[in-house]
């Protein structure tokens, strides 16, 4: 991501963080991240969701990368295992800590660029990042999760996909209206950039949902949220959605240095 983008990004989740935190009560909405959004889009992050429960234990060691202001850093603390949540924004993990303070040295934050991070190789047996990718250079933020993580680690993502094209007009209108910087634009993940994501990885489970999410809003309206999203589910299981869908999830184990593919 370019500096000005990058500075642009920063202060645009530091004033939304900064307000958050002055408003009574910050701390209490302790939920799920796919509970934080319509019913007919949860899928993914339920699946999201579901491997960290299946996958993580108190032993590992955690590195939440873009971790915001903690949207899906709960699941991750649930699991009982030790997360450091990372993010370019103070503002933003003062926000996750009030929120968990409960979880006392269970959590730690550390102001963070993913394209750069301060940690040393092999110091992570998970790497989970959801809904960030594309606030970073794609080489160099693949590089780091792949320094960071030990022999044998994990890596679990939840992140929007860049091929459909109603997807990436939508998001170009964001982008218009001054929602989203240049770069994100650029650096949203495709299938190339999950092929090297997932490059050296013994086991991987990949799944992609949300080929008519762009939909869902005016189904659910006579439907009901729930009955939409299996309707979208439904779908994408029919079509075997890929290039058309709105949301992948990699989890991603048995992580090999030497078979990393470049």
């Amino acid at each position: 991501m370019s500096e000005t983008d990058k500075e642009l990004e920063r202060g645009r989740y530091d004033a939304r963080a900064r307000a958050e935190l002055e408003r009574p009560g910050a701390q209490v909405r302790l939920v799920p991240g796919s509970q934080l959004v319509p019913a007919y889009l949860r899928s993914p992050y339920l699946a999201y969701e579901a491997h960290i429960a299946r996958l993580l234990r108190p032993a590992h060691r955690v590195l939440e990368l873009g971790a915001g202001a903690g949207m899906h850093t709960l699941a991750l603390l649930q699991s009982g295992a030790r997360v450091l949540a990372s993010d370019i924004s103070a503002p933003s993990l003062a926000l996750l800590r009030t929120r968990f303070a409960g979880f006392g040295q269970q959590l730690e934050t550390q102001v963070a660029d993913m394209e750069q991070t301060p940690f040393p190789d092999a110091s992570f047996d998970v790497v989970a990042c959801a809904g960030s990718l594309s606030y970073g250079a794609p080489e160099l933020v693949d590089a780091e999760i792949h320094r960071l993580l030990v022999p044998g680690g994990m890596l679990l993502c939840v992140d929007s996909l860049n091929h459909n094209p109603i997807y990436k007009f939508n998001r170009w209108l964001h982008h218009v209206r001054g929602d989203r910087s240049a770069s994100t634009l650029k650096r949203m993940p495709d299938l190339a950039r999950i092929d090297s994501l997932r490059g050296g990885f013994e086991a991987v489970d990949l799944d992609f949902f949300g080929s008519i999410s762009y939909a869902m809003p005016g189904i659910a309206r006579f439907t009901g949220e729930n009955i939409a999203r299996s309707l979208s589910d439904r779908f994408d299981r029919a079509i075997g959605a890929r290039r058309s869908a709105f949301k992948f999830v990699l989890a991603a184990q048995g992580y090999r240095p030497a078979s990393r593919i470049t």
